[in-house]
């Protein structure tokens, strides 16, 4: 009895197991089948579960100046975050203290950090002022070991130059699902080409991400933006922007704008505006480029185009005389003047254009060259339309020639407008032989991976508004209004300047021209060498603060002439010696080509070099000369500075009166860090007169220009422009503009 009831027991168990056997296994074909269960799909379950991803960070375009020089590019950055759930392995387990530490290096409340790391229920959080520290700080943080702090890799775009060409190139922002995207300028114009497309690796891992062994990954390779190869060069941006701040430190105008082009290509080297800003910080109290969005009145600086287009339909004597000082027009009140209101006298159309003379051009266009012709080369000199420049924003001026008067106050730069570019682009013509170059600033955009050029510019003619011969004779005669001139503050030893000063009025809120002292847009538009011009320079600088007896355009001359300067000696173009008579202009090719002085007597080489007219700085204690500047083979002007550097220990020499190249120079000589503000001559340098000094050292040197006596100011760049109707009737009744 015993035996049966044991064997229906094992009987009902068989049964029981063997149900669930078969309900087990219908379940694991259901679910094998189905591949779901209770509604669940197993397979994106499981993906979630083990199957993990990662960002693979592709790069934005870098873009390059026309050496190469990198001049805005990603960077790593990193944002620093806590891990507060306490079930990862490595997580905040004291609020209190990493508050404490982390407050100290990023300039955070503590109380407030505290807070955030003693939040429940979060895995991590992002601490605010962690976003995107520099590696540096990154670093800090590390060496304190705080548990449970982390850092999430980025990249951040970075202008190592600061403020460098900053209204050209742009700046970046946070786009969709945090890409970069361009914001302002080149960056935003090129944004199709310089973004980025991040990649994705997916694997298999565990609960804390660690890839499984064995197991195969899925990659998308990220995509990197394209590289941009502008055709400004990174010196001669450097010389522009440094000389434009240094302008708006000292006389704060409203607006300053250069542009610095190459007038055979077209290629602009340089434009700088200021206000300007500094792309890294974006403080931007000024979104507009002068250079090419901000159409004004140019005044003489006009005069120019005016000249050529006389001189190139045969209607322009140079020597025939006119009386200067006034011009009456046919019913028109009161007569157009010039600057100083009385003129000089009876003086030749060559004289009237040194002088700047509003009567000269005034009768050149409406007796010598009439107004339907003139109209036609405004247009030739493409002054009433865009350039096309690959820049965004650009802005086109308004030919103003619908009344008489207004006809003649275009001829010498009053009532119609253009755009500083423009005039670039009219003066390569006057620069290059009569061919007019279109500007660019876009040289190439290439593939960083397949190292493909996907878009490529070349120089461009944008026309021939005159011919080779007519454009030597505007060069001429530009120059003897640097030699003999209104031009005569933008002078430059050793190079001869061609070029044609600019005082323009100001339109106010009311409707009127401005008045006062300094309460005009003052220019200069200047090419050098004469004969063969390798460098074009536009500055204009608006509403400076200068007292009389200080003139409005010495902040235009400073800025022009370290420049052009700079830029032709940095381009190692030979310098050229002037002599001025004032019936004919002889030039000569000029200068002593150094020769090599290493292992000679400083003595004796410095004796010979003051023999030929040379400052000589010797640099060392010992007699045997180790190195010079310049360098062999150069050439160097009577009165140039030579530095000879002897064998033994040097000593910072007294370099007050330097010029700005001396101090490149000695700094190059002895491996100097230098940094140069102003532009001029040196009154401040940091390592003081026979400290010892060494390569590597840092070398701050402040440059001031020469003061202006009362007695040397020139009245013609400072007159009383007084208020223009803007037709014919305003005309009777209000005196006629008056310019230089």
């Amino acid at each position: 009895m015993k035996l049966k009831r044991k064997n229906v027991g094992a009987g009902i168990l068989m049964v029981v197991f063997t149900v669930l056997f078969f309900v087990l296994t219908s379940k694991f074909f259901l679910v094998a089948s189905s591949q779901s269960a209770e509604g669940v799909d197993l397979i994106e379950y499981g993906k979630r579960k083990w199957l993990k991803s990662d960002v693979l960070d592709a790069k934005r375009g870098t873009m390059f100046d026309r050496n190469g020089e990198v001049i805005a590019q990603d960077i790593p950055s990193y944002s620093v975050i806590a891990i507060l759930d306490k079930k990862y392995p490595n997580h905040i387990k004291d609020p209190e203290k990493a508050a404490e530490k982390l407050s100290k290096v990023l300039d955070s409340d503590k109380e407030d950090l505290e807070e955030l790391l003693s939040k429940e229920g979060r895995f991590q959080v992002e601490i605010p002022s962690g976003r995107k520290v520099s590696y540096r700080k990154k670093e800090q943080i590390e060496k304190m070991k705080i548990p449970g702090v982390d850092f999430l890799r980025e990249s951040r775009r970075y202008y190592p130059n600061q403020s460098f060409a900053a209204h050209v190139l742009g700046y970046t922002g946070n786009g969709e699902q945090g890409v970069q995207t361009g914001l302002m300028g080149l960056e935003k114009s090129l944004d199709k080409y310089l973004k980025e497309k991040d990649g994705k690796i997916s694997f298999v891992g565990d609960a804390f991400s660690r890839a499984i062994p064995a197991n195969k990954e899925s990659i998308t390779p990220p995509k990197h933006g394209q590289d941009i190869y502008l055709t400004l060069d990174e010196k001669i941006q450097l010389y522009l922007d440094e000389a434009v701040q240094e302008a708006a430190k000292k006389y704060k105008p409203e607006k300053i704008t250069g542009i610095v082009a190459d007038p055979k290509t077209g290629r602009i080297l340089a434009m700088s505006n200021s206000p300007s800003f500094n792309p890294n910080d974006k403080d931007i109290k000024n979104y507009t480029n002068f250079a090419v969005s901000y159409p004004f009145e140019p005044g003489s600086t006009m005069k120019i185009f005016t000249l050529a287009a006389a001189i190139e339909e045969g209607k322009y004597n140079g020597n025939e005389v006119f009386q200067s000082g006034s011009y009456k027009l046919p019913n028109i009140g009161r007569p157009i003047y010039d600057h100083n209101k009385r003129g000089w006298g009876p003086i030749t159309y060559n004289e009237g254009v040194q002088n700047s003379s509003n009567v000269a051009f005034s009768k050149l266009v409406r007796e010598k060259l009439g107004y339907e012709k003139y109209r036609s080369y405004l247009s030739k000199f493409g002054l009433d339309q865009k350039t096309n420049i690959d820049l965004p924003n650009e802005k086109s001026g308004s030919i103003l020639y619908n009344y008489e008067i207004e006809k003649v106050t275009t001829a010498f730069g009053q009532g119609t407008t253009i755009t500083p570019i423009q005039q670039i682009q009219a003066a390569t013509a006057i620069a290059n032989g009569g061919k007019m170059m279109k500007p660019y600033v876009i040289d190439k955009i290439m593939d960083p991976e397949t190292k493909k050029t996907v878009l490529s510019n070349e120089p461009k003619i944008a026309g021939k508004p005159i011919s080779e011969e007519t454009s030597k004779q505007v060069r001429d005669i530009l120059e003897t209004v640097v030699t003999d001139g209104t031009g005569k503050p933008y002078m430059i030893d050793g190079y001869s300047v061609a070029g044609k000063t600019g005082t323009a009025q100001i339109v106010g809120k009311d409707g009127k021209y401005i008045s006062g002292w300094g309460e005009n847009v003052f220019s200069f538009l200047g090419m050098a060498p004469k004969d063969d011009p390798k460098l074009l320079v536009y500055v204009a600088v608006e509403r400076p603060k200068v007292e009389f007896p200080e003139m409005g355009s010495t902040p235009v001359a400073n800025i022009f002439t370290s420049v052009m300067k700079s830029g032709l000696q940095y381009l190692n173009i030979q310098p050229e010696a002037k002599v001025n008579d004032k019936s004919s202009k002889v030039k000569k090719s000029y200068g002593k080509e150094l020769p090599d002085y290493t292992g000679q007597s400083a003595e004796k080489a410095k004796s010979d070099l003051e023999k030929l007219g040379m400052q000589v700085s010797v640099i060392g204690s010992g007699n045997d000369i180790t190195n010079q500047e310049p360098y062999e083979g150069a050439y160097v002007m009577k009165g140039e500075r030579v530095i000879l550097r002897t064998s033994g220990d040097a000593k910072m020499p007294d370099v007050k009166d330097w010029s700005y190249m001396d101090i490149l120079r000695i700094s190059k000589l002895l491996g100097l860090k230098e940094t140069i503000t102003g532009s001029g001559f040196a009154v401040k340098q940091s390592i003081k007169p026979g400290n010892p000094v060494k390569e590597g050292d840092f070398f701050v040197v402040q440059l001031e220009p020469p003061k202006v006596t009362e007695s040397e100011t020139d009245s013609e760049e400072e007159e009383n422009v007084e208020e223009t109707g803007s037709t014919e009737e305003q005309s009777q009744d209000e005196d006629l503009p008056v310019t230089d």
